[in-house]
């Protein structure tokens, strides 16, 4: 007969162990749940009255009751035996319950952030590529203008006799009229000697009234008819006075590179 309370405590004993929770129950109220069980046990034939299927407060409530002068008092007991067990098991199963939602709860805002951080990551990966995108054909844009600009700019040159046989060169060769620095630079040292303010007031073409002007000695009807378009109307402008007479030259001697005396 007393075989069955340490089935009956170990029973009490796993229902309680499998959750944390269950700790709450008081010392006393297990105690009084032991005793109820073993007193309960006390009754002859009853380690054969339970079935294995029962939950435990179905197999303390088929449990005759000992002491049948007492027969009031251990029904009591054993009631509030077996509705501890129900509350304690209907809790624990309460308790899973709530346990696997938050779980699943937990589990779904992991995933809501994790998708949340890769989409922020593809936002700033498509908006760093587009920035690049943007910064590099701005930067072709730029070389683009500043060739264009390089192409179309006007060349400088130095306010002197090198640079004024240079920018005439530069001019002729967008009209076609022959001529090297060598012969032009000849050519000018002997007429002025590079004086761009030289004038003849004393051979035949200044007694006629048309003076040789200028770094090539270019009378006026010459300069007029020889005039190259973008150049000045001066006959003192270096450059103007330079591929005037070279357009000359090349005119009546093939190039200025020809001429070694006056022309």
């Amino acid at each position: 007969m007393l075989s069955n309370i340490p089935r009956s405590l170990r029973s009490l004993r796993s229902l309680r162990l499998r959750s944390p929770r269950a700790t709450r129950y008081s010392a006393a109220g297990v105690a009084a749940a032991g005793a109820a069980a073993m007193a309960l046990t006390l009754v002859p034939g009853s380690a054969d009255s339970g079935s294995a299927d029962q939950s435990p407060a179905a197999k303390v409530s088929s449990v005759p009751t000992a002491f049948t002068g007492q027969s009031g008092h251990a029904e009591a007991q054993k009631e509030g035996v077996a509705k501890q067990l129900d509350t304690v098991r209907e809790e624990i199963k309460a308790e899973a319950v709530a346990e696997k939602k938050e779980a699943k709860k937990v589990a779904a805002e992991k995933k809501a952030q994790a998708e949340k951080k890769a989409e922020a990551e593809k936002k700033a990966e498509a908006k760093a590529k587009a920035e690049k995108a943007r910064q590099e054909k701005q930067a072709a844009r730029k070389a683009e203008r500043a060739e264009v600009e390089k192409k179309s700019a006007k060349p400088s040159y130095p306010d002197n006799l090198d640079g004024w046989i240079r920018e005439a060169l530069a001019i002729m060769d967008k009209h076609d009229i022959p001529g090297t620095y060598e012969g032009i630079h000849r050519n000018i040292m002997r007429e002025s000697s590079g004086d761009p303010r030289a004038i003849n007031n004393w051979d035949i073409n200044a007694r006629n009234g048309v003076p040789s002007k200028g770094l090539l000695q270019v009378i006026k009807p010459t300069f007029d008819a020889y005039h190259v378009p973008g150049t000045a109307w001066d006959q003192y402008d270096p450059v103007a006075n330079i591929v005037a007479a070279c357009n000359y030259a090349a005119d009546r001697y093939g190039t200025i590179d020809n001429v070694d005396s006056a022309y």
